[in-house]
């Protein structure tokens, strides 16, 4: 398997992770040095710990989330990934009480490698949409 089919299948695991909270993957497949670049989010994702701490923001608020992975593009160490976040908003979101809304929005996330480790990732998430969904903003 090539290098960037290889981190191609580390992007599938990672979500996989993301949804089950897989601690020891992270602690394997993520550097400690990692960092997210969101500007959605109101705290820092840095290492594994941070994407558990990412984890546990999000499923309380959307736990039925689905991640459909849509396109997959890789070269050198980089992996962009075209993906949906799907579900329903049973709990609190940030200062937003549960709505009972289904949310369907589009991410782009552009994950970077370094020997087989995830360094980096850039998110690019739909917020606007998501905040209209949820009736915290008009449609």
């Amino acid at each position: 398997m090539s290098t960037i089919e290889a981190n191609k299948q580390l992007c599938r695991e990672y979500f996989r992770a993301f949804l089950t909270r897989d601690t020891a993957w992270m602690e394997r497949h993520i550097s400690p040095d990692f960092v997210r670049h969101d500007p959605g989010l109101p705290f820092e994702v840095r290492g594994p710990e941070g994407v558990a701490k990412l984890h546990d923001a999000l499923m309380p608020a959307f736990p039925d989330m689905k991640l459909p992975l849509l396109d997959f593009v890789g070269e050198g160490e980089k992996v962009l990934v075209r993906l949906r976040v799907q579900g329903t908003h049973t709990g609190a979101f940030g200062d937003l009480q549960p709505t009972g809304r289904k949310i369907d929005i589009g991410v782009l996330d552009l994950f970077q490698f370094r020997d087989g480790v995830l360094v980096e990732h850039w998110a690019l998430l739909d917020n606007l949409g998501l905040l209209k969904q949820l009736g915290a903003l008009p449609a």
